[in-house]
């Protein structure tokens, strides 16, 4: 699956079970970590780990497996790693503190997320 159409496919199922703030990054000219970021936020833990379960069990289906997730069990941040695209899902008081948006967002290098509203940051 090309890494774009992982992006919005990701997005998709974090936007059906009501992510916040959803945001995705071509990151691929600043780091060689991963080509993306995809970052959400959830109410709380409850719903980060609902998100983290939900997104990993619809592509696993797809026959997609992380490399690694982190941080699931307590739900304050975890980290979904597919290779070329990494997901961060957030409760709303880690997503300020640790502002991954500013830190890897160049002002030109957001993914278009054509059926979500435009995200505040």
């Amino acid at each position: 699956m090309a890494e774009d159409k992982l992006v919005t496919r990701i997005a998709k199922l974090l936007d059906n079970k009501k992510a916040q703030n959803l945001l995705a990054l071509r990151v691929a000219h600043l780091t060689t970590l991963a080509d993306y970021l995809v970052i959400a936020t959830g109410h709380n833990r409850i719903q980060t780990r609902a998100l983290c379960d939900h997104l990993d069990k619809h592509l696993s289906q797809s026959g997609l497996e992380p490399r690694r997730i982190e941080g699931r069990n307590d739900g304050t941040w975890i980290v979904m790693d597919y290779a070329e695209v990494i997901v961060h899902l957030f409760i709303p008081d880690a997503r300020g503190y640790y502002r991954l948006e500013r830190l890897w967002d160049d002002g030109q290098n957001r993914v278009e997320l054509a059926f979500l509203e435009p995200v505040s940051t």
